[in-house]
């Protein structure tokens, strides 16, 4: 059996979760907001004692396959609507700013023009900018997987490079580093 299909998930105060059996939706809400998610009719969902758990009707492949995802998506879902995700970015540069109006980011990322990104209405962005250290953009979001799709496309605007450590990286990530060219003597 999944290890992780078979895990429960616990409901915490204030969060509801409900299953429209005839479109297969599941529609998960809390204090941060509303989360929708399709699931294949093959897998149910059972709430009991504020604690919600995901069956498969089979031990067949593709059921086996869907039973983790599934729990993996809701618990994710139930994790947004009462906290949030939030993603911290760093740009590495000289030069290199970012700054938020609204829902746009316009990043100056060493190319001859600056780049300018629109963001989804779910996600809100934040920048820091201190002197002596590298500008940051914090982005909150409810949904990860949207969160995540946003924070890979600003980041492919500039990845981080190998000689240099130049670039857009996460929080935290760790660049491995290469020798430039030695000087012949």
């Amino acid at each position: 059996m999944s290890r992780i299909g078979k895990l429960p998930i616990s409901l915490p105060q204030g969060v509801s979760v409900k299953m429209d059996e005839k479109t297969g939706i599941l529609t998960v809400k809390g204090s941060r907001g509303e989360l929708s998610q399709a699931i294949d009719s093959a897998i149910s969902i059972e709430v009991e004692d504020g604690q919600l758990h995901v069956k498969r009707p089979t031990d067949q492949k593709r059921h086996r396959s869907l039973h983790g995802l599934y729990r993996a998506l809701i618990a994710n879902m139930v994790k947004g609507v009462s906290e949030g995700f939030t993603v911290v970015q760093e740009l590495v540069g000289t030069g290199y700013k970012a700054q938020a109006t609204g829902q746009v980011l316009d990043m100056s990322l060493g190319y001859s023009h600056n780049v300018i990104f629109e963001l989804p209405k779910e996600i809100t962005v934040e920048t820091i900018s201190e002197k002596g250290k590298n500008p940051i953009v914090k982005l909150t979001c409810n949904d990860k997987q949207l969160l995540g799709q946003v924070a890979a496309k600003i980041r492919s605007y500039r990845k981080p490079e190998p000689y240099k450590g130049k670039g857009i990286r996460f929080a935290g990530e760790i660049i491995r580093r290469k020798a430039g060219k030695s000087a012949e003597k």
